[in-house]
């Protein structure tokens, strides 16, 4: 395991380019991030997809619910040109495009379960059985704000990495995660104050906190040694990285 704080890039490289698209997760390795956040929902044939939203509404010239539409509709979308006219070509990508591409790449991918709003029955077993077909169960980590679907996939598989998304003060919640088979904290950046990172470290608990888009930020989450930090910004967080590593 590396001693320095990982760098994910939330959703691809989604500062630069349009999110959860190919453009965004190449730009991101192209940096040198260590892993990418995307997040996974179902289309109406079941194939797992990613995008953010719910609906297509926001970022593609698309409208309605992914769950409505089979995988061949979604692919007619575009899904760049709301970012910029350059990205015309940008299409959602498929959890198997990007698990086709990452094969021979050395990140890490934490893939959220987007079971929030839409129950998507089945998500996680369609999830699981393609990353094992690409046999990168060790490089993934399953999180989710819908803690039912962190129980499911501890059901499913018992080794992958499950995260706990959350974005309140929860007490002791390496605890908590425990009781859902999860072994790590992903919360929103303002939780992430020092006593949780120092009594989570002292739990063995990794903490990845999201969205960290502040050098301010980024370089005090470096400086207190947690797992991860999730940003939109992976080419800055891993500039204000060296010059931590560079005085240390």
């Amino acid at each position: 395991m590396t001693q320095h704080t990982c760098v994910f890039a939330h959703r691809g490289a989604s500062g630069s380019y349009p999110e959860n698209t190919m453009d965004a997760y190449m730009a991101a390795a192209e940096a040198g991030a260590d892993g990418l956040e995307v997040d996974v929902q179902l289309s109406k044939d079941g194939v797992p997809v990613l995008i953010h939203d719910e609906t297509v509404n926001r970022t593609t010239d698309g409208e309605g619910w992914v769950k409505n539409l089979t995988y061949e509709e979604l692919q007619t979308l575009d899904a760049g040109s709301w970012f910029h006219d350059d990205f015309s070509h940008a299409k959602i990508p498929s959890l198997e495009a990007l698990l086709t591409w990452m094969r021979d790449r050395p990140l890490q991918l934490n893939i959220e379960l987007k079971t929030g709003i839409v129950d998507y029955p089945g998500i996680e077993q369609a999830v699981i059985q393609r990353v094992e077909q690409y046999d990168m169960i060790d490089r993934v980590i399953l999180s989710s704000f819908n803690h039912y679907s962190l129980v499911t996939v501890r059901q499913l598989h018992p080794t992958i990495e499950t995260a706990i998304l959350f974005m309140e003060g929860l007490y002791e919640p390496w605890h908590y995660a425990r009781t859902v088979g999860a072994q790590s904290l992903h919360c929103s950046l303002p939780v992430a104050v020092p006593k949780l990172l120092t009594a989570a470290t002292e739990a063995g608990t990794p903490v990845r906190p999201f969205t960290v888009n502040e050098p301010s930020h980024m370089k005090a989450l470096f400086q207190a040694k947690c797992a991860a930090i999730i940003t939109d910004w992976p080419e800055q967080a891993l500039q204000v990285r060296q010059e931590i590593m560079k005085t240390s």
